[in-house]
């Protein structure tokens, strides 16, 4: 290669090739292993997180891993009952975002939908027709939204009487390293009544706040209203 041609060559890679690759790869370490976010596709947990919305994804909450791989360097934490998750769906399916209901050594049943954990009933308060928002496309169903009292933190779930599919479920036992999910939107939820417990090791991180909501059903614009909105 001609040295003039070479020097260009190298002057390129030093000015705007290298600069461009550093950001990339620090960007995609600092996704990887310190926080991200996570677009919600479905509405398994409405009301408290609707299809379009963008969350953050803590992913030092319970440790630190390697950038790139699912090696744990320290735990410093473990998911709690009530706390929203992201994980890969042990079926092999995407990432997901559910509720932690049971944590490792609870008896989780479900009657009527109505949760009963280590034998104690939860607590629900029925919320009077302030959610019709946040159920839009789905006017055919009538659907009921309830305050859950679970472990000392209250959020909201839903319930749709003519869809309950698994109102009723368990007494089941979550083993060691293990946790039962649930989504809030319970009857329209694929979740650990389905496809079992969800490994620590495969819960990517905690969140806690909606970033931003785009709805795809009105040309992508923003819901200004959910923007930064925190998480039960």
């Amino acid at each position: 290669m001609h040295p003039r041609a070479k020097a260009k060559l190298t002057m390129f890679w030093r000015h705007w090739v290298r600069p461009i690759v550093v950001v990339v790869v620090a960007t995609s370490a600092f996704r990887s292993a310190i926080a991200d976010w996570n677009v919600v596709p479905t509405g398994s947990m409405k009301p408290s997180i609707v299809a379009g919305d963008r969350i953050l994804v803590n992913k030092l909450a319970y440790g630190l891993r390697v950038p790139f791989t699912d090696w744990q360097l320290l735990q410093w934490s473990q998911p709690q009952r009530g706390e929203v998750v992201v994980f890969f769906a042990p079926d092999g399916g995407p990432r997901m975002v559910k509720r932690v209901i049971g944590v490792p050594g609870d008896t989780i049943q479900l009657y009527g939908n109505r949760l009963i954990i280590n034998g104690t009933s939860m607590q629900y308060s029925l919320v009077d027709g302030q959610l019709s928002e946040e159920v839009e496309g789905e006017s055919d169903r009538t659907h009921y939204t309830y305050t859950e009292h679970l472990d000392g933190r209250d959020h909201l779930m839903m319930t749709t009487p003519s869809a309950r599919p698994l109102g009723d479920f368990g007494p089941i036992v979550v083993p060691d390293g293990s946790y039962f999910v649930m989504g809030d939107n319970r009857d329209g939820s694929r979740d650990s009544r389905f496809f079992g417990f969800v490994s620590g090791d495969q819960v990517v991180g905690r969140s806690s706040r909606i970033i931003l909501s785009l709805d795809a059903d009105n040309f992508y614009l923003p819901r200004a209203d959910r923007f930064l909105r925190p998480l039960p």
